[in-house]
């Protein structure tokens, strides 16, 4: 509360900018348990070490997200009846079949790109975090909150052109500095696949809440992970 103290949090959203970064140090984060899982164990275990330390870290904030988005989305019931199931704390069969593919996933994307022998392997398993919150910006900008009310609301619909595209721009130097042009052509697919992901949300929802937001982070560092191999 000390560290708040005067701050106007009707312009938190301009912090969006700062999203890329603290991509970065997530990423920082997985990527060290990585190189210390490959030191003390193997490539395998390296890989799932990874994935822990990004789950610590984050406290599994959009993973919660991805599994309250898909429970309420792959209902098949009404637009009302999808938020209301989206806002539920209990964990359905739609969610935790996403839960344990997007966990399956990443697991053997980076166990891959392991395999691989690639020397940028540390840089890509930044990148990768980094990517996902920047895009995240795709899912604020020029969108309308699906919800009267909520945390989601925070961004939604407030961020605009230019944050958007400072964030973008940000993001994409730092994982073009960290992957090179590979890193940047992975960027550039999971972009497009995260304005499907934007345009399917909308048709169903009418617009984004918090948890459609937790679940792109998710899935478009999936994607990009899948990109890189």
């Amino acid at each position: 509360a000390r560290w708040t103290a005067g701050f106007d949090f009707s312009r938190i959203h301009e912090g969006v900018i700062w999203f890329p970064l603290l991509g970065l140090t997530v990423g920082v984060f997985g990527a060290t348990a990585y190189a210390l899982g490959s030191w003390l164990f193997d490539p395998l275990l390296a890989s799932a070490c990874y994935l822990l330390a990004l789950t610590l870290v984050t406290g599994a904030f959009h993973l919660d997200g991805l599994a309250d988005t898909c429970d309420g989305l792959f209902s098949a019931r009404r637009r009302e009846q999808m938020l209301e199931i989206m806002k539920d704390s209990r964990l359905g069969t739609n969610g935790a079949l996403a839960l344990l593919l997007a966990v399956l996933f990443r697991l053997l994307a980076v166990i891959h790109l392991g395999e691989q022998g690639s020397g940028h392997l540390l840089a890509m398993l930044i990148a990768a975090p980094i990517a996902g919150r920047t895009l995240m910006v795709l899912l604020m900008h020029n969108q309308r909150y699906a919800r009267e009310q909520g945390l989601g609301n925070t961004f939604i619909g407030k961020v605009s052109g230019q944050q958007c595209a400072l964030t973008l721009l940000t993001g994409l130097i730092l994982v073009l500095l960290l992957g090179g042009g590979r890193a940047a052509l992975a960027f550039g697919l999971t972009a497009l696949f995260a304005l499907a992901y934007r345009r399917f949300v909308v048709s169903r929802l009418g617009g984004q809440t918090g948890d459609t937001i937790g679940a792109g982070n998710e899935l478009f560092e999936v994607w990009f992970l899948l990109m890189l191999c």
